[in-house]
């Protein structure tokens, strides 16, 4: 492995995994008002789109990486839309 490889990994941890301290914190307190379903919605497309480039790539680091990143934004947007739904 090279450090091309390592710095590939780093920031896919990185960045694959930010959406995590959200998700938790939209569980627990069970409240979604400040959180944008539009910017989640554009994120969602970004994360399917990177998940084709990986895959045409046959790049297994993109392709994990964002297939992570892509189940915590969907988790998030229906918890999004079930926490919406029960303050109105």
């Amino acid at each position: 492995m090279d450090i091309t490889q390592i710095t590939g990994i780093a920031a896919s941890v990185g960045t694959g995994l930010y959406l995590l301290p959200q998700l938790v914190k939209l569980f627990k307190e069970k409240k979604a008002e400040q959180l944008s379903i539009g910017m989640m919605a554009v994120l969602l497309v970004g994360l399917i789109l990177w998940i084709l480039y990986g895959i045409q790539k046959k790049d297994m680091i993109i392709i994990i990486s964002n297939a992570v990143s892509l189940g915590l934004n969907i988790a998030i947007i229906a918890l999004t839309i079930k926490y919406s739904r029960k303050t109105h």
